[in-house]
């Protein structure tokens, strides 16, 4: 029996971390992604760069009170991939 491919950019814990957080909520800011992946700024914010490059997030970035606000929201794709590299996983495990 052969495995399906896992995604290579979500196969990343901290990228799988923002996109599982995501799945969940219509979007999230960079704070509340932040607190719950305990991340360092610098990290979370290269792998936000990552899955926007690649299509799976949405990125917008705001003021808030003269502070810079980046909300971040799962497109399409990135559900997509997402459920496929679930589904993947329950191969791997055999469920």
């Amino acid at each position: 029996m052969a495995f399906a491919p896992l995604d290579p950019l979500l196969h990343s814990q901290l990228r799988l971390a923002i996109v599982s957080l995501l799945v969940g909520v219509e979007s999230a800011d960079f704070n509340f992604l932040l607190e719950k992946t305990g991340a360092t700024r610098g990290n979370l914010s290269v792998q936000i760069t990552k899955l926007n490059d690649a299509g799976y997030l949405t990125v917008k970035k705001t003021f808030k009170d003269n502070y810079p606000n980046t909300k971040c929201s799962l497109s399409p794709k990135g559900l997509k991939a997402f459920e496929k590299y679930v589904d993947a996983l329950k191969g791997y495990l055999g469920t």
